[in-house]
């Protein structure tokens, strides 16, 4: 029964980790959506999660070029991007 704790526990911090590598933001990302952040999002922080859900939720207004950095860097799916698109939002 001990050993099952460890286990979990670094099972969920490799999921953390693999987390926090896969948000960092790009030099495409930076430069594309710099007026973006800057216009929606500025009072949160880089690589933060709140910036995240605050771009998420002006991704309908979000410069083409940001739009398609987010897409190369994995933020979003061209899929989800196309389907917004349809949907209005």
């Amino acid at each position: 029964m001990r050993r099952v704790v460890p286990i979990a526990v670094s099972a969920v911090l490799a999921c953390l980790v693999t987390e926090v590598s896969a948000a960092q933001i790009t030099e495409m990302e930076r430069k594309q959506c710099r007026d973006d952040y800057h216009r929606f999002c500025g009072e949160y922080g880089l690589d933060s999660p709140a910036l995240r859900t605050c771009m998420n939720k002006h991704g309908h207004s979000l410069s083409h070029g940001c739009v398609e950095a987010l897409i190369d860097a994995g933020e979003v799916s061209r899929a989800e991007v196309e389907r917004r698109k349809r949907s209005g939002h």
